[in-house]
């Protein structure tokens, strides 16, 4: 059996976020603070109890019975708060009858769902949607958020507060939507969970390239979408194709040391083909309807990056699929992939004219692509672009190789 320092921190990360949606599912939005204080005692009851008896044979199960007596207790405290929930639920005023707290899987994951709109709410910043969908949809620690951030602990505090006085004095219900609603609502889910991912994907911690917890997270948060037939939409599954065909090259994506590594020099054995698979089925799955969404763009991308061989059809497809996408929404990051394609497709030299077209000075990776572009065509340029990139590198890992890379074209 796991030991107790290794199980209560992983449970912290599943469980929390379960019982703080759904008390909140229960209490009302306006009283967040006190389902995360209920659930928050509960771990430290786990904590004490654990470190005394030992592991119980249900973890989970005797955390959710705690949960339950926790917020009973609290109720019966507050019989006033007692009265307000049961009008609410349109339940008799009788003060024995006792409020059910429901944990199971199917209420977990409606409230988790009725949270996912109410924070997703577009009244909201999409900086704060992300701390919010971190802290308590994922269950993140404040300081693990801070540090995703690069920020103090006290500002994510201080967003994560103002995010919920903000649902308060809106009046954000738990909820799902309207049917005529859904599809409006769902748009902004969609552009959380998007950012979640990349948060994860091109992560800006100075220690980390890649937080695979996060992507993981925006993978489970889809999941939740296509498995309900109300978000059950094209533009769910194209995202979460996306999703999974990025996520089959995470190990390629970070060599041993932690640094990035570019897609030509990816290992493409460390390829995980059940997500390819995966991102296959739900891409199939997107192609209904007659919108086409930058979901649908970026997933067919990224589905031409799990070819292995380098051909012809393959680079033109991925850069016409990019025209497309920039025409739709244009981004920093596509306009960089853009490039890196059209070398592929059509040679360096017209990519390096397209490259300074768009000169993104502020940007680590438009620098090491540009210093790429260059090794062959201009080995003095190509050390003074990786010269750039190597002051903007944030780790120390993309430091090193960095520093390699100029010497390398030294040496030479």
């Amino acid at each position: 059996m796991p030991k107790q320092q290794e199980i209560i921190p992983h449970l912290f990360r599943s469980e929390y976020r379960k019982i703080v949606a759904v008390l909140t599912s229960l209490f009302g939005f306006d009283q967040i603070e006190i389902a995360e204080d209920i659930a928050a005692d509960t771990f430290l009851i786990a904590i004490e109890t654990w470190g005394l008896r030992g592991l119980p044979e249900n973890p989970t199960a005797w955390l959710y019975n705690v949960a339950k007596n926790n917020a009973k207790n609290y109720l019966k405290k507050n019989t006033l708060f007692l009265r307000k929930i049961r009008v609410e639920l349109q339940s008799t005023s009788s003060e024995s009858q006792e409020i059910a707290i429901d944990l199971s899987a199917q209420n977990i994951t409606d409230s988790q769902m009725q949270m996912m709109f109410a924070i997703c709410h577009p009244s909201l910043s999409k900086e704060a949607q992300i701390c919010m969908a971190l802290r308590v949809l994922c269950g993140f620690g404040i300081e693990e958020i801070a540090g995703a951030f690069l920020c103090s602990k006290e500002t994510i505090n201080k967003r994560l507060f103002r995010a919920k006085e903000k649902l308060r004095s809106e009046n954000i219900k738990m909820e799902l939507p309207a049917q005529n609603q859904i599809n409006e609502r769902l748009n902004t889910v969609l552009i959380t969970i998007y950012l979640l991912f990349n948060e994860g994907y091109y992560s800006i911690s100075q220690e980390f390239n890649l937080r695979k917890d996060f992507c993981l997270e925006a993978i489970r948060l889809c999941n939740l979408l296509v498995e309900n037939a109300a978000t059950d939409k094209p533009a769910v599954n194209a995202l979460l194709s996306l999703m999974c065909f990025h996520a089959s090259r995470f190990d390629a994506r970070i060599n041993s040391s932690g640094a990035f590594v570019l897609y030509e020099n990816q290992e493409v054995s460390l390829w995980n083909t059940e997500l390819m698979e995966k991102g296959e089925y739900f891409l199939s799955r997107a192609a209904t309807g007659d919108a086409v969404s930058k979901y649908h763009l970026e997933a067919a991308i990224a589905y031409w990056h799990t070819h292995k061989k380098d051909t012809a059809e393959k680079w033109e497809n991925i850069l016409q699929l990019y025209n497309l996408l920039l025409k739709i929404e244009y981004s920093p990051v596509a306009a960089l992939n853009r490039i890196y394609a059209l070398s592929k497709a059509n040679g360096k030299i017209e990519a390096i004219a397209e490259a300074k077209k768009i000169a993104l000075i502020n940007s680590f990776y438009y620098f090491v692509l540009m210093g790429e572009l260059h090794i062959v065509v201009d080995k003095i340029k190509a050390k003074e672009y990786f010269e750039q990139a190597l002051l903007l590198s944030k780790t120390t890992c993309d430091k090193s190789v960095i520093q390699n890379k100029i010497a390398l074209l030294i040496c030479q």
